[in-house]
């Protein structure tokens, strides 16, 4: 492998209203992986930065827009100064549903991509909620980072999540729901469940992460779902090898 995207969700960022010592860890990750690969990083964190200087009502779509172009800045410094004791330089990459359809707007947005990538440049992609509308929006990370992930060539998504794993049943509900190692076909029935992200403002759930694992797998590319505090799970599964998670794996990939 040589290109990796990683999706950080906001749960796995912020910590009772701040941001968490995890962030800290991720951050050294990345910085150790861009020595190796080509690495590009979702996140998530910008409606819940804007609250915390600004606690709008977020149910009202330009209050959330107000939060996100509150937050973005922001968020931004914060992984701008954590990447900068590592020598990593990092690039804000803002988009919308409307960025990755069409062709021709889409062929710009990887050209610039691949500069970044090209000069050890780790581009954070968020989408931009501050300008995009109902009909433009992706709706959640979990699908954006798919797309990024398919679009821009990478060969693997890895989702640092609050979720471990995908498991055989809820296991809030159910004591004896077991966690799935290796997921080769995505269930119709999966896909109908209900969404329920375990932060206040977060957008996704385990569903959003299915259908961004089936985007993907129905395109020939893994995904690998982990804990974000799990980060030696993911050097393993570069290695070759699973030490908890749920990878999602096509059909044709061993």
């Amino acid at each position: 492998m040589k290109r990796i995207v990683f999706k950080v969700g906001t749960a796995t960022l912020y910590e009772e209203g701040k941001l968490s010592k995890r962030v800290d860890e991720i951050v050294k990750l990345l910085s150790e992986l861009n020595k190796e690969y080509e690495i590009l990083l979702v996140s998530s964190g910008a409606v819940g930065a804007g609250y915390t200087r600004c606690p709008l009502d977020k149910s009202k779509i330009e209050n959330k827009q107000a939060l996100a172009a509150i937050g973005q800045p922001l968020l931004m410094r914060e992984y701008k100064e954590r990447f900068n004791k590592f020598n990593t330089t990092v690039a804000q990459v803002l988009l919308t549903a409307a960025d990755l359809d069409s062709r021709k707007r889409t062929s710009y947005a990887k050209k610039m991509i691949d500069v970044l990538l090209k000069n050890k440049v780790i581009p954070i992609i968020n989408e931009n909620d501050s300008v995009a509308i109902e009909e433009i929006l992706f709706g959640d990370n979990d699908q954006l980072s798919a797309y990024v992930t398919y679009y821009f060539g990478a060969d693997i998504l890895i989702m640092l999540s609050d979720i471990d794993a995908f498991y055989t049943d809820n296991p809030k509900v159910n004591k004896d729901a077991k966690p799935i190692k290796v997921v080769r076909e995505i269930k119709e029935e999966w896909l109908n469940s209900d969404c329920n992200p375990n932060d206040e403002f977060a957008t996704g759930g385990i569903v959003t992460k299915l259908k961004a694992a089936k985007f993907l797998m129905d395109r020939g590319i893994p995904m690998y779902l982990t804990k974000g505090d799990n980060l030696e799970s993911v050097k393993e599964i570069l290695k070759g090898n699973q030490i908890g998670g749920t990878l999602f794996l096509p059909k044709e990939k061993k």
